[in-house]
């Protein structure tokens, strides 16, 4: 883990060096402030029954140039901190993100989005805080502590074996309630992720919760995720206040430890009156030091929950690679399937899908059909190698998907999902996901093959129309619409497209099919629906139920040898049941 976090540091080695640097100035400076007030106080002060102006200036002037000296230490130490640990955060954060990037559908569906949020943002500032404090506090308190307690075993080692009794007794405490306190953090950022679904999904889904005036469940789910939260914070923070009462009690006990036996020495002429004077500072300087410990241990308990959370991110193995010598070649859209075997997990009872062959020639027209739950989808998602077959292989231009690069596979194999989204920015910019070099008269066309061009040509700015994030300001029927045409833009080998439809009226759908076979013939399509009328005019139609393929054939081929397809085809015609085959709407 640490090892994983460390390389991230990349960028900033040169500010995470200076800043110790500069705190190992400011304590030896700090340090030797002490020892000149002593000299002063016994060799000027109480020099031979009367004063010596010229050594306590002299004194004076040390002491003003070991401040002004401590002060630039501490002062470049907190600039070179915060460059540093802000760094690192943003290296954390785009390490992340490029890591979430390269997940494939399987290592993403470990995560919840709630979850890879939280890792993002309160995780990673954790962290920012707790390196910065590394960086800082981490080097000072320690060095600080190890040179007050030296220089003052250097003055009288009995009377600082009080400084050491009580560094033992606050090891102790820090120790035990570092164990418990992170115990309760490990669970706060696991309500973390509860807190942040519950906004995420209330949000994203703002007209579903105020459709159903679900107002008021949504506020009651929102406060049990917050309760949650700040009884754990809570149960921790108790924790975390005995602290303070157990350090000043420390502090003053030794205050007036070191006052009574210190006193004692002195009229035994065992200590001078200024060694007594560095001993107390001294005293403030390794129980601060000690205090700065512990609120450092808080922080690092705190940090460590975060630590493993985001290591478990950047640590993620990505299920899908590209082969040593992948292949940057694809022949054409023809598609195989030989004895496919797919599961979603491998504790599953029954595989997704089972025996699965089908071969599909360049630039047919493939409807798949079939009821909800039978597979079509995880179907067409190995044909992009979204996933991995766990038996047998699947094969586009006559080649092993695995063997193809990812990025050359996934450029021809183009895919309109059922729920579709759209993002913040013009419609053009919106299509040019799909080929970012896109001309505009290239987006037009492909608009005017998915049946998308006079919608968009009667918005006040046309294609230069701002599409709100989500593409809340279009019709569902509108987005899917854009959405083919985006995928048009990749000239894919493959368009799949997964019931993107299905807000569509089936005359709209009609045009978008024949529109299709006249203008991209050579392209290989698969068409999931759950109305016939989308699928009845395929070259041939694929019946899936339960993970496997139930019969493939043309329409009237299915009509006659396939219960299944005829049940669907009568369910969905007789009394009008695809009520808007006609072009109804």
């Amino acid at each position: 883990m640490l090892k994983t976090l460390a390389a991230h540091i990349k960028g900033y080695v040169r500010e995470s060096v200076m800043t110790p640097l500069f705190m190992i100035l400011e304590v030896v400076m700090e340090m030797l402030i002490p020892i000149l007030i002593s000299l002063m106080i016994d060799n000027g002060i109480n020099h031979e029954g009367s004063p010596d102006m010229g050594y306590i200036l002299l004194m004076g002037g040390l002491m003003i140039v070991c401040a002004l000296l401590a002060l630039l230490g501490g002062a470049m130490g907190a600039v070179y901190g915060a460059k540093a640990s802000a760094g690192f955060a943003k290296n954390l954060r785009s390490a992340m993100f490029e890591r979430i990037q390269s997940f494939s559908f399987a290592n993403i569906d470990k995560y919840s989005t709630a979850g890879l949020v939280t890792r993002m943002t309160t995780d990673v500032t954790n962290l920012q805080n707790s390196y910065q404090m590394i960086l800082r506090i981490c080097f000072r308190a320690p060095i600080s502590l190890i040179v007050a307690v030296f220089i003052t075993l250097m003055i009288n080692a009995r009377l600082a074996s009080v400084y050491l009794i009580a560094i033992a007794f606050l090891g102790v405490v820090l120790f035990i309630i570092t164990r418990k306190t992170y115990r309760y953090f490990s669970k706060v950022f696991e309500k973390y992720d509860e807190l942040n679904a519950s906004v995420q999904e209330n949000v994203s889904s703002v007209r579903v919760v105020k459709a159903f005036v679900r107002e008021e469940h949504e506020i009651k789910k929102f406060d049990r995720a917050a309760f949650n939260l700040y009884r754990l914070f809570v149960k921790a923070e108790k924790m975390i206040v005995s602290v303070s009462p157990l350090m000043m009690l420390t502090i003053y006990g030794s205050i007036i430890a070191i006052s009574w036996f210190g006193a004692n020495m002195i009229v035994g002429g065992e200590l001078t009156k200024g060694e007594l004077t560095s001993m107390l500072t001294y005293c403030m300087n390794i129980l601060m030091s000690l205090m700065m410990l512990a609120f450092i241990f808080v922080m690092l308990t705190m940090s460590l929950a975060s630590a493993k959370r985001i290591a478990g991110v950047l640590n993620e193995v990505p299920t899908l690679k590209n082969p040593e010598n992948p292949d940057f070649d694809i022949p054409d859209g023809s598609i195989d399937f030989e004895n496919v075997v797919f599961s979603y997990s491998e504790k599953s009872e029954r595989p997704v899908l089972n025996n699965i062959n089908l071969h599909i020639k360049s630039g047919e027209t493939i409807g798949i059909i079939g009821g909800t739950g039978s597979s079509k989808t995880s179907l067409v998602n190995l044909i992009g190698r979204l996933y991995d077959v766990n038996e047998g292989c699947v094969k586009v231009g006559g080649k092993d998907v695995r063997s193809y690069d990812l990025e050359t596979l996934r450029d021809r194999v183009a895919v309109v999902l059922q729920k579709n989204v759209l993002f913040s920015g013009t419609v053009l910019d919106n299509l040019r996901w799909g080929n970012e070099n896109a001309t505009e008269e290239e987006c037009v066309r492909a608009c005017k093959l998915a049946c998308a061009d006079d919608f968009v040509r009667s918005f006040p700015d046309g294609y230069n129309t701002k599409i709100e994030q989500g593409g809340t300001n279009v019709s569902g029927g509108q987005k899917q619409r854009l959405c083919i045409a985006r995928a048009l833009l990749k000239k894919p080998y493959i368009l799949i497209l997964d019931d993107s439809t299905s807000a569509v009226d089936t005359a709209t759908d009609a045009k978008i099919r024949k529109a299709f076979a006249e203008e991209i013939p050579d392209t290989t399509k698969l068409i999931i629906s759950q109305r016939v009328s989308s699928v009845e005019n395929a070259d041939r139609i694929v019946v899936m139920d339960k993970g496997e393929i139930s019969a493939v054939g043309t329409h009237d081929e299915l009509m006659k040898s396939c219960p299944i397809y005829s049940e669907i085809y009568i369910a969905q015609t007789v009394g009008n049941g695809d009520f808007d085959r006609k072009g109804g709407m």
